[in-house]
């Protein structure tokens, strides 16, 4: 996937764009403190503010109105133009540059962020259009790995070369040459029209409330947005704070600032790697747990892994001593995995983004993303002043209470999209519990309702199948097993579809069937254990007509899954009932089989039966 042509020419393309803009940035930032500062109209604080505050501001202003134009054009030729104003933009750059013009460095800048606010939406909603649904994690960890190296790249290339003899020149030249090389690259990228364009106006205001109305019709892309914009928030603060952190408590100088750099960002790349191992080639929401608990205890643990005061040397710690340390290694652990534990977290919520906002409206997801991005890291500035400024914090409990305030936010999350917990335990039976393997997965249609049929051995199934699906199902569950201690507190905010006997209660028997059918109308995919109860020796029992009577009142397609191994598990009634039994085997060896998407005309139960039955041989 990397090297195709799908793939690798936006890859370079928007890796040297992220180089260029830190570059750029980092060069006006130390220009202004090392070159300008007596010839400035303003303080140098107030200018890097307003530096930093131009460059933000555009994503305010403009990323609404970015993500409907690239909802509504061919991407690849929004890309093109993008990369033609940049170099237009870097032109006038070097320029300045070359005169040492402030000013007009910093009305550049502002004409930079606004490239860079126009190209966001359009970067991550070319995604889905370009790779396999299967590609999706891998597509947005390299995003990630090439960002922020490109990051690192450009934040210590800027120091380096105003360090050197003619580096003014060489940067305005650099600057030039990688928009030069990122436009041409931007030629190879494949077409990738709209699906159904539109007229596009600009409305900053009204453009904005729409888009992030657009993000906010589903709950999940809702809360993947504001967890992202979350680690916005921890990132920027720890970003700012780095300087500071490094000269009061590790009594070091600029050189290890550059180090802290480095780890949080390797970190972070590292992460986005790890995250597409662990993902299995689809859009996986079970890790982010572990990037949470990551984010939450190595933030906590600089509160004890910064050294005292009392140990440091009279002269500040340069690079090699400050390695060489070894009280030093906790920290740049911390940090390091800090950046590993974001790069877990973010990088499955961009996928599912992707793939769950609706056909034409990805890109204006994502520019709702950057919209509360910067909103978010606004916010951490004032939050850190107030911290660190009115109730006189120090900046090691700063992160301390980042590391608190991400536990919070992980609970808000999860309570509010309960989707996320059922994919973590998912997740945890079939890769810790059991290993699941699943063949046809590619059966499972992106979009519309479907019925998905599957035999029924344990009381665990629901969950393993679960996580066979990219996309949420509504399981349709007995009665008895749905209100089960601990379990019924998941599978209800799973949106499971309790079910029994009309002799048991016609009520809930006839509420069930209401439900299905409001739900496949819908356009979800349901599933249902036609067996009507979990196997007591092993083997597929009879289907009921329940699932004729869906069908019959709600024609979709049906798709045939069969569980294979779970016979004999703790979760099985194999030697006596489920769960009262000792657990006999762990890491056992499941097999999901998926069969081919079955059209509803003339299938009845004895057909979809054969069909699971030849699943299971």
């Amino acid at each position: 996937m990397f090297f195709t042509k799908r793939f690798f020419p936006y890859f370079l393309t928007q890796c040297l764009g992220a180089l260029n803009d830190n570059i750029y940035k980092n060069i006006l930032l130390l220009m202004v403190t090392y070159s300008f500062i007596d010839s400035l109209p303003v303080s140098v604080d107030l200018f890097v503010n307003l530096a930093a505050g131009l460059f933000i501001l555009p994503f305010f202003l403009f990323s609404a109105h970015a993500g409907a134009i690239a909802d509504n054009m061919d991407k690849a030729k929004l890309i093109q133009r993008l990369k033609l104003a940049e170099l237009a933009i870097m032109g006038c750059a070097a320029a300045a540059i070359l005169t040492q013009n402030a000013l007009l460095m910093l009305a550049l800048l502002l004409m930079t962020g606004t490239q860079s606010a126009y190209f966001g939406p359009v970067k991550y909603a070319l995604l889905p259009q370009a790779l396999k649904t299967n590609e999706l994690v891998k597509g947005n960890a390299w995003v990630e790995i090439g960002t922020f190296l490109s990051i690192l790249i450009g934040t210590l290339s800027a120091g380096l070369l105003l360090a050197i003899p003619y580096g003014a020149a060489i940067a305005a030249f650099l600057v030039v040459s990688l928009s030069l090389i990122g436009f041409l690259s931007s030629m190879h990228i494949p077409s990738l029209p709209a699906s159904n364009p539109e007229k596009v106006r600009f409305s900053p205001i009204s453009g904005m409330k729409n888009t992030l109305k657009v993000a906010k019709k589903q709950r999940g892309i809702w809360m993947s947005i504001l967890a992202i914009s979350w680690f916005w928030f921890m990132g920027a603060t720890y970003l700012t704070q780095f300087p500071n952190f490094a000269r009061e408590h590790l009594h070091a100088d600029s050189t290890v600032v550059s180090l802290l750099l480095a780890l949080f960002s390797i970190g972070i790349a590292t992460g986005s790697f790890v995250c597409e191992k662990l993902s299995f080639n689809k859009v996986e929401l079970g890790i982010l747990p572990f990037g949470i608990l990551g984010l939450t205890l190595f933030s906590a643990d600089l509160l004890w892994a910064v050294p005292s005061i009392e140990s440091f040397p009279e002269q500040f710690y340069g690079l090699q001593s400050f390695i060489a340390q070894p009280g030093h290694l906790r920290v740049m652990f911390d940090l390091c995995m800090v950046g590993v534990s974001g790069g877990v977290f973010i990088v499955p919520l961009y996928a599912f983004i992707q793939s769950r906002a609706e056909k034409g409206e990805c890109a204006r997801a994502i520019a709702a993303n950057n919209i509360m991005n910067a909103l978010f890291m606004v916010v951490s500035a004032l939050v850190s002043i107030l911290v660190l400024s009115v109730l006189d914090f120090s900046i090691v409990e700063l992160f301390a209470l980042m590391a608190v305030g991400n536990f919070i936010v992980a609970i808000y999350v999860y309570r509010q999209v309960p989707e996320f917990t059922q994919r973590f335990i998912s997740y945890l039976l079939s890769h810790c519990l059991y290993r699941v393997s699943v063949n046809g997965r590619q059966h499972i249609p992106e979009q519309g309702a479907a019925l998905i049929v599957a035999n029924h051995v344990s009381y665990i199934d629901a969950l393993l199948l679960m996580g066979t699906s990219t996309r949420p199902v509504r399981f349709v569950m007995d009665k008895s097993i749905s209100d089960m201690p601990i379990l019924k507190y998941i599978f209800r905010h799973a949106g499971v579809i309790p079910i029994c006997s009309p002799r048991k209660c016609e009520r809930t028997y006839n509420a069930a069937f209401e439900i299905i059918g409001q739900a496949l109308s819908n356009g979800e995919v349901v599933c249902i254990f036609p067996e009507g109860r979990l196997t007591s020796d092993g083997e597929l029992g009879e289907f009921r007509p329940g699932v004729e009577k869906i069908l019959a009142q709600s024609p979709v397609p049906v798709i045939p899954m069969a569980l294979k191994g779970l016979w004999g598990s703790f979760f099985s009634h194999k030697n006596g009932h489920a769960l009262t039994t000792r657990p006999r085997r762990f890491w056992s060896k499941i097999e999901v089989n998926i069969g081919e998407l079955l059209k509803p005309n003339a299938l009845n139960r004895h057909l979809l039966q054969k069909e699971v039955q030849s699943l299971l041989t």
